[in-house]
């Protein structure tokens, strides 16, 4: 069963960088919200198989009314940011000047952690990913996984990190049940990695997606957000990665957060990438994905890996959303790009039970809107910065 939220269309096409645009007004309970679906490009005519409606969810196991918006969304993923420090200092997350972290005493202890995460999976999540800052980094991080991974209806444990010092702590990792893994990585080339990280380690981080790889993670993702006159000549570079390994690359739009300096003419679209790859390889297949997939993904013949775009911009996917936020100071966030939070650590330290922990969370969740707004609102929107969000 399908239901549509939309009850205004307008449509209008606009040039951004050379590419055709059709930007998509709608209005819904949500209010007035901008989408914006790249026509261009005929990579993504041949593939394209997305849809601006929001699937009746049939789970696979019970989902507390807590976890499910006002468009029946049930949201069974929870993301963890365990710290906001990090041992990189990446263009696109950080500001040059750095950030002011939160002060130690203001972040979520392993206990409070343990405490939240559990009230989540008690309500249904399924998937928990932990994120920073750089998440490793964390001294505690094996106890966390350890407990998180003992929740009673947990399917799976991820982490996304640089892999700057993860290959010698994996193996302790993979035994205290982390099962899904993401390293970020944005060029191949050593002097391009120390001038967006700022800082030396890019064959640290090639020895980690090669340690993921002996330990038997498969597939292990690559993520790679794709800059205009940085990193979009290395595409096909990052494909080949797929040759011969069990590596899915993910190619992500560049996206706006305070401090990163975003600017339409450094993202390069989705159309853009589908092009240069569907040019390059035969035997491009789009993989049948389930509706709560963020990324569109594909296999190549005589590839054993597998490729996928994240069109956060061009080609949103809110309508299968199903993700919540839990960042490092204990604020709750029920969008990425959503300015509001509310925070679950005051009101766990002023003794709340987990009745009136949930009821905080349910009503969150129930404001949650439709749709984030497009791309161009969303550069003016504050927010804050993706160190702090947890990426």
């Amino acid at each position: 069963m399908w239901r549509c939220v939309s009850k205004i269309v307008k449509w209008r096409q606009v040039q951004v960088n050379s590419a055709t645009f059709s930007l998509k007004t709608h209005r819904s309970s949500g209010g007035l919200d901008l989408r914006i679906n790249e026509i261009g490009g005929a990579a993504v005519k041949k593939y394209a198989t997305s849809c601006e409606t929001f699937p009746v969810d049939t789970p696979d196991r019970d989902c507390s009314d807590v976890l499910i918006d006002s468009f029946g969304r049930r949201h069974t993923y929870l993301r963890i940011s365990l710290t906001e420090r990090c041992n990189l200092r990446c263009q696109y997350c950080m500001p040059a000047e750095g950030v002011e972290l939160t002060p130690n005493p203001n972040l979520l202890s392993q206990d409070e952690i343990i405490r939240v995460a559990n009230l989540f999976v008690s309500s249904g999540v399924t998937k928990i990913r932990l994120t920073g800052g750089e998440p490793t980094v964390r001294k505690d991080i094996d106890q966390i996984c350890s407990r998180l991974s003992k929740l009673d209806g947990l399917k799976s444990l991820a982490i996304t990190t640089n892999g700057i010092i993860l290959a010698n702590k994996l193996p302790r990792l993979k035994e205290c049940g982390l099962s899904l893994l993401n390293i970020s990585l944005d060029t191949l080339v050593p002097a391009k990695f120390e001038f967006m990280t700022r800082r030396k380690g890019h064959e640290r981080v090639l020895k980690s997606i090669d340690a993921a790889i002996e330990l038997g993670y498969s597939p292990v993702k690559v993520n790679c957000v794709v800059m205009r006159g940085f990193n979009d000549d290395e595409i096909c570079d990052f494909v080949e990665m797929t040759r011969e390994k069990p590596i899915n690359v993910r190619f992500i739009e560049f996206m706006p957060f305070d401090g990163n300096v975003w600017n339409e003419k450094k993202l390069v679209s989705f159309a853009e990438m589908m092009d240069i790859v569907d040019k390059r390889y035969t035997g491009l297949r789009r993989i049948k994905d389930h509706h709560t997939e963020t990324a569109k993904n594909f296999s190549i013949d005589g590839h054993q890996g597998t490729v996928s775009f994240i069109t956060s911009m061009t080609q949103h996917f809110c309508a299968g959303c199903n993700r919540l936020r839990l960042l490092a100071d204990g604020n709750f966030k029920v969008c990425l790009f959503g300015p509001s939070e509310v925070s679950l650590r005051d009101p766990l330290r002023s003794g709340a039970d987990d009745n009136e922990l949930k009821e905080i969370i349910g009503a969150a969740i129930k404001r949650k809107k439709a749709a984030h707004a497009g791309m161009f609102d969303l550069a003016k929107t504050p927010n804050r910065p993706m160190i702090h969000i947890g990426g």
